[in-house]
């Protein structure tokens, strides 16, 4: 009886100590899929949110500058000139983002695994790359900002604006690669409350400091596009520091210390496998951009204007698609690392569920009342409206599309299959868009040059569901349930 009694008292203590261990399992494993991803991407979507509305107040002040002569407004020169640093600034968003994916989904599956020595290492070399990133960029800004803005073709007033707002964006980018870092290091351990306040926090600084700075209001003198770039470089900057120090008291997963540090060639490794297509991914989005810029220019150089107003605008349903995308990626790392079949087929399924929803509303608002979007961007010049409803039109067809693209995507990525996404968004941006783009210009002009966007989406769609078939039977159907 004595020793029943005992093997009984040990039963209770083992049941009491698995009983302790599912109570501390991450919520990544056990939540119900829904529930968890509405949980980890609502915080990103609502930021993401923050962040559209900023893009889109930012070119609505930048559309109103004036230019203290009988003209009036210099608008158009002005959301011109954003335009043309436009892509430039997708190279720094590149980097910055690529690498933080590579991190993210490493420290994801590492997690999973409950591989703390792997999770450390990761978010120090993570550290060291974002510097080094920085580093590059901070020169390019100081040497180069001329060449590459006047290679567009731009002249006048646009090219000087341009200049001045790329040159101050890649000086002061410390600010997104610290953001995009430690952001990334919040996302991967589920914490997205905390990453939403620092980006709400540097959105919400940047949109109060824009018509300051811009029009010279509360004792400020009037930088007009310089000070749009002052604003968000300082935006940037305060949110990378306030999710460093959240980081350092909230995240006790993650352990950031260069006390000591080297260069890990491994680590290093296996973030770029994963970042690099990512990178790749961005930066072919940058040559898009460019090509565009240099074709609509020789066309019409106010049709600038009108391609960067649709970017402001399109935002504004994309970037909640991207928060969905960033809260699904560590969901399926984490339960491709504790090989959770179902579970990853679960977050998949919601999350291009939600990305067609706000794709949807997207392509309705394109088509119904383009004209009432484009007078959020007032310039004063009826070109806008005149060139920018028909395109707006056009290209809202690739919104039909777009959803599963992205969501197909980061599956790819989240996989370990990131040459995947490269070899769709190489043959969509690249190989479609911008000769298809080139050859629509030269018979029709600017009539027919938008449907680059649908047709070239159409084959992203193709290859999507081609690769997503294969990983499906390669990867996904192989893990036992």
């Amino acid at each position: 009886m004595i020793m029943l009694d005992k093997r009984n008292e040990k039963t209770m203590e083992n049941k009491e100590i698995v009983n302790q261990g599912e109570q501390k399992e991450n919520k990544m494993g056990v939540m119900p899929m829904n529930r968890l991803l509405v949980n980890v991407a609502f915080p990103m979507v609502l930021s993401m949110l923050v962040q559209a509305c900023y893009n889109i107040v930012d070119s609505a002040f930048v559309a109103r500058i004036k230019d203290g002569t009988e003209a009036g407004t210099s608008g158009t020169a002005a959301l011109v000139a954003v335009g043309m640093a436009f892509p430039f600034q997708m190279l720094v968003i590149a980097v910055a983002a690529g690498t933080g994916v590579g991190i993210n989904a490493i420290l994801s599956k590492a997690l999973g695994e409950k591989d703390t020595d792997t999770v450390e290492k990761a978010a120090n070399n993570g550290v060291f790359l974002s510097a080094i990133s920085y580093l590059v960029f901070l020169i390019i800004g100081i040497f180069f900002s001329k060449i590459l803005i006047s290679s567009q073709g731009g002249s006048g007033l646009a090219l000087d604006y341009g200049i001045q707002y790329l040159s101050i964006a890649y000086i002061g980018s410390i600010g997104v690669f610290t953001q995009f870092l430690f952001e990334r290091l919040l996302q991967s351990t589920g914490r997205t409350f905390y990453s939403m306040i620092t980006q709400l926090t540097g959105a919400i600084i940047n949109i109060i400091l824009d018509p300051i700075l811009i029009f010279g209001l509360c004792g400020m003198p009037e930088l007009k596009v310089a000070g749009a770039a002052i604003a968000t470089i300082i935006g940037q900057i305060c949110a990378g520091i306030l999710a460093i120090i959240i980081n350092h008291h909230k995240n006790p997963d993650v352990h950031v210390s260069l006390k000591g540090f080297r260069p890990n060639g491994a680590i290093i490794k296996k973030i770029y496998i994963v970042g690099v297509p990512s990178i790749i991914m961005q930066a072919i989005g940058s040559v898009m951009t460019y090509s565009m810029n240099k074709m609509l220019t020789a066309l019409n150089e106010d049709a600038v204007a009108v391609f960067t107003v649709y970017f402001k605008l399109q935002s504004f349903f994309f970037m909640p698609t991207f928060g969905i995308n960033n809260g699904m990626i560590p969901i399926l790392a984490f339960n491709f690392g504790a090989r959770k079949r179902k579970r990853m087929l679960q977050v998949i399924r919601y999350s291009m569920l939600y990305a067609f929803i706000f794709l949807a509303i997207g392509f309705a608002m394109f088509e119904l009342i383009p004209d009432k979007l484009l007078m959020i961007f007032d310039t004063g010049d009826a070109s806008l409206l005149t060139l920018g409803v028909p395109a707006l039109r056009i290209i809202g067809f690739h919104f039909l599309v777009a959803w599963f693209c992205i969501i197909g995507g980061s599956v790819f990525q989240s996989l370990g299959n990131g040459v995947y996404s490269l070899a769709v968004s190489v043959v969509r941006q690249l190989v479609v868009l911008i000769p298809v783009a080139y050859i629509l210009s030269k018979i029709g002009g600017l009539d027919l040059i938008w449907w680059a966007f649908p047709i070239a989406e159409c084959m992203s769609l193709v290859l999507t569901i081609f690769f997503l078939i294969r990983i499906n039977k390669k990867i996904i159907q192989k893990i036992p349930e």
